[in-house]
């Protein structure tokens, strides 16, 4: 098993220097115990391209990366299909590792991933930024303090759009083999896990997907599900691609006492990270608990007028909490479990309209 890291200041490192590789290396930069050391990408021109944005050498091999720059903490931003090989690869070489959503498109290989991490005794953590959200935080704070009784109904709105050209940016999105699913497998784990963040883990689903307004692409742009919980509540998720234009991201939380929170999380079409430019902030929209009814105000006067950029910021939060982890050999906040139920979630939904059912949780497989 790892020991606990002496030093104060980490090796990083990052593999895939896609879209979101960007914000994982100006959150890296910028956090005080990084020292960013090195990227690694199938491509060598986007690895050496990479590598001179960020004064940081660039790789092709990433068994090479992690053993000649002795790394500490790799962050995974391949697709998705990669992801559990770049997690059981930093297991072999020892290093913690820390992975875009979803861990993984299908249990086996998130099992497997997991199991590696384990044992070889490294951290494994799992990118859900919007954790760290000012009004997310503050309905985790509600629901935890019992100011709404029992949790007991969670809905959850996502509707938005992806535009032709987003399919079109690499040749693996919209396709089962290369991305896995559509919009609940790539822009929907968020909140599949902010869901059993509040709610607790799953004990049904039933679920139907289509794709309405997409003919170029294999897989879902459109899904509906009702889920039971073990804590007794229940969950509506209704997720879109297929909105033009795209309008918001929402999740609410009932409680068994009368009283609501929630929050939009995202507004207007859902950003697509190192592509899109501004991002409203996030902020309270429903807040009913008896006496701060009136704090939804000047909560969302304060959530509008921070000044750090919403699609940076809480990437850095999260690997901060990553990297502290770490140093204090200390489970991270979002660890490979929580990966995995965002994972079982998104393979119950499609089996479910396979198989026309009810399905139970946890899946066995």
């Amino acid at each position: 098993m790892m020991t606990k890291k002496s030093s104060s200041r980490l090796k990083t490192a990052i593999v895939g220097c896609g879209k979101v590789a960007s914000t994982h290396a100006l959150a890296y930069v910028a956090l005080p115990n990084s020292e960013l050391v090195a990227a690694c990408d199938i491509s060598s021109e986007r690895a050496k391209a990479f590598g001179a944005k960020f004064g940081i050498n660039g790789y092709t091999d990433l068994a090479e990366m992690l053993q000649r720059e002795n790394i500490d903490v790799l962050s995974v931003c391949t697709q998705h299909t990669q992801h559990p090989a770049a997690v059981e690869a930093a297991a072999a070489a020892g290093v913690h590792v820390i992975v875009e959503k979803p861990l993984a498109i299908d249990l086996e290989s998130c099992n497997r991933a997991i199991a590696a991490a384990q044992a070889a005794g490294i951290k494994l953590g799992v990118v859900s930024q919007r954790r760290w959200y000012e009004p997310v935080q503050r309905m985790k704070a509600a629901i935890d303090a019992d100011k709404l009784g029992k949790p007991a109904l969670v809905m959850v709105t996502m509707l938005g759009w992806r535009e032709p050209a987003y399919y079109k940016s690499d040749p693996w999105r919209g396709t089962w083999k290369g991305e896995g699913g559509g919009v609940v497998v790539s822009q929907a784990p968020h909140y599949l896990d902010l869901l059993c963040w509040f709610m607790g883990p799953a004990a049904e689903i039933q679920a139907y997907w289509d794709n309405y307004n997409h003919p170029g692409i294999e897989v879902d742009d459109t899904v509906v599900a009702s889920i039971r919980f073990k804590n007794g509540g229940m969950g509506s998720v209704v997720l879109s691609n297929s909105q033009k234009p795209g309008l918001y991201g929402k999740i609410h939380v009932h409680g068994s006492s009368g009283a609501s929170v929630g929050a939009e999380i995202d507004s207007g079409s859902p950003f697509i990270s190192g592509v899109t430019e501004k991002m409203d902030p996030p902020f309270n929209d429903i807040w009913t608990i008896p006496g701060e009814e009136k704090n939804v105000k000047p909560w969302t006067e304060e959530d509008r007028t921070r000044p750090w950029d919403v699609m940076t910021h809480y990437h850095e939060m999260q690997l901060a909490d990553f990297l502290e982890a770490v140093l204090e050999d200390r489970a991270p906040a979002v660890d490979g479990e929580a990966g995995r139920q965002v994972v079982e979630l998104f393979t119950a939904v499609y089996r479910s309209q396979k198989d026309h059912a009810v399905l139970s949780l946890p899946l066995s497989k």
